[in-house]
């Protein structure tokens, strides 16, 4: 069940059953009932704008630097004013909201896995990352899970809150898909939690996460970003969260399974991620097979098909 017909089940009045208790039957978080983002003026909008596109440019510039560039651009703003609009789009982990700012005292935090590690097949790594969308009126919060050897985009959500529900739905979502050996995030309080972490280890799969500061450790999902935005959300320009989940809708298709990628010999992440994943599936059916069984494996039509077979006992 979606975190929006969840919270529609609220009821604020109930009789019998307090807040609280209903967000813990219905598996919410009790500061999604209540918090809503801090309305932005029209040139708060511009500025954050502004910043978005910087940032996606030069992605280490922090509260300082972005103080900086801002103001080579004619804006009259000062330090105190960048750090909090940079808190809103989660740009600077310090200055994010209590529940993202960095990992709770009370959360693990995993160590960096990936260093020195050759990324070769799919699901072997999974990497997922929060940014920004912008609108006229507001904006919106993003999370997608990607398999890094085929880009392949598995889920994604928005959110207007930044608590961990929407990421824990697409994590879900994604792992209807396969299981990877390596999970990757940052250190963000969504991922740290033990809802998000304890989905991970229930399924077997080891944890990563980004030393602190080093948006490098998760550069796919990076470039993602970049790809999306200027692809897509800056020309669209969404005028409220209804187009910004059609346009997204729309575009995560076509990304997946008609944008053709350099790195992937000019082939799609669906392609890939989908052709490779069956011929993982076959390896490891052969492995599997008792003796005399044989796996056939086809490419068809509607892409990489599986048949297991085996042959009619006499």
């Amino acid at each position: 069940m979606s975190r929006e017909r969840r919270l529609g089940m609220v009821r604020r009045h109930h009789s019998k059953l307090s807040l609280v208790r209903q967000c813990a039957l219905l598996g919410l978080s009790r500061a999604s009932l209540y918090y809503q983002p801090a309305p932005a003026s029209e040139e708060d909008l511009e500025l954050m704008d502004l910043m978005d596109r910087q940032y996606l440019k030069t992605p280490f510039y922090g509260s300082r630097r972005m103080t900086a560039w801002l103001r080579q651009q004619g804006h009259r703003v000062n330090r105190k004013r960048v750090r909090r609009l940079m808190g809103l789009m989660g740009l600077e982990a310090i200055y994010r909201r209590p529940n993202t700012s960095k990992p709770l005292p009370e959360h693990k935090v995993y160590p960096y896995l990936l260093r020195g590690l050759e990324i070769n097949r799919v699901n072997q790594v999974w990497a997922t990352d929060i940014t920004y969308i912008p609108m006229a009126q507001g904006f919106l919060y993003l999370v997608a899970i990607m398999d890094w050897y085929s880009r392949y985009v598995l889920a994604w959500r928005l959110s207007n809150t930044l608590d961990a529900d929407f990421c824990i739905e697409a994590l879900e979502e994604a792992l209807r898909q396969g299981t990877p050996a390596i999970f990757n995030t940052d250190q963000g309080s969504q991922f740290t939690s033990q809802a998000f972490t304890g989905l991970l280890e229930r399924e077997g799969i080891r944890i990563s996460m980004d030393g602190k500061g080093r948006y490098l450790d998760n550069l796919f999902v990076e470039r993602l970003w970049r790809t999306v935005k200027y692809e897509e959300v800056y020309l669209k320009a969404y005028a409220n969260g209804r187009e910004a989940k059609a346009g997204l809708d729309a575009y995560f298709h076509f990304y997946n399974t008609q944008r053709p990628h350099q790195t992937l010999g000019y082939r799609t992440p669906a392609e890939v991620f989908n052709l490779d994943s069956v011929q993982s599936t076959a390896q490891s059916a052969e492995r599997r097979c008792l003796p005399g069984a044989y796996v056939v494996t086809y490419r068809g039509t509607a892409g990489p098909s599986l048949i297991l077979a085996s042959p009619l006992s006499n």
